[in-house]
């Protein structure tokens, strides 16, 4: 069972699908530390609520020295708005969820609303979610799983939104257990450098 801190920028709406799981006992991990750069973020809020350690870390350095203080396996970023540059025990170890379906509409800017407008000015018939370990990169390194869901030709920004946060409630409980199951080197050893 891999043990995980969950770095958030927002209202938690990852941590609550995560913590639900859990209790339900279908994701194999267990939350060790909830933290977030924003302060007053309703994720921790949630966090505090559900009995994890909430913390605010405002940048690296800070939310690391937070993390070394939790026996943590991976850190998972549920949310969180910012590029994490983790501790080098955890370099290979970070995983995030993007909103499509990479290697399309990702990088630098590309998050939330951004995605789905893209999307839909390109006219895609369907978007997603990626599960992915993180590098120094946005929206880089291996892929773990993704999940695709189709669009209608009048799908709004909020449609497709819906849509694609249904799939990544699915996609991040199912790629934290296919991690657990394979190992973290497996995903980085089945892609080209």
């Amino acid at each position: 069972m891999l043990k995980m801190a969950v770095l958030l920028s927002g209202s938690g709406r990852t941590l609550d699908n995560f913590h639900e799981r859990i209790q339900a006992g279908t994701l194999q991990a267990e939350i060790q530390v909830v933290i977030s750069n924003v302060g007053n973020a309703l994720g921790l809020t949630k966090a505090e609520k559900y009995g994890y350690p909430a913390f605010h870390g405002s940048d690296n350095e800070a939310i690391n020295k937070i993390i070394a203080d939790y026996s943590v396996d991976i850190v998972c970023l549920a949310g969180y708005l910012k590029l994490y540059e983790p501790p080098p025990n955890l370099r290979k170890g970070v995983i995030n969820i993007h909103p499509a379906l990479i290697p399309s509409f990702c990088g630098e800017g590309f998050y939330g609303h951004h995605v789905h407008e893209a999307v839909l000015a390109k006219g895609c018939t369907v978007s997603g979610c990626t599960v992915h370990f993180a590098n120094e990169q946005y929206d880089d390194g291996p892929i773990i799983l993704q999940k695709c869901v189709a669009l209608g030709y009048d799908e709004d920004v909020d449609s497709v939104a819906s849509k694609v946060f249904d799939i990544e409630c699915e996609a991040f409980p199912e790629a934290i257990n296919l991690v657990n199951e394979k190992g973290i080197e497996f995903f980085w050893e089945r892609v080209a450098s």
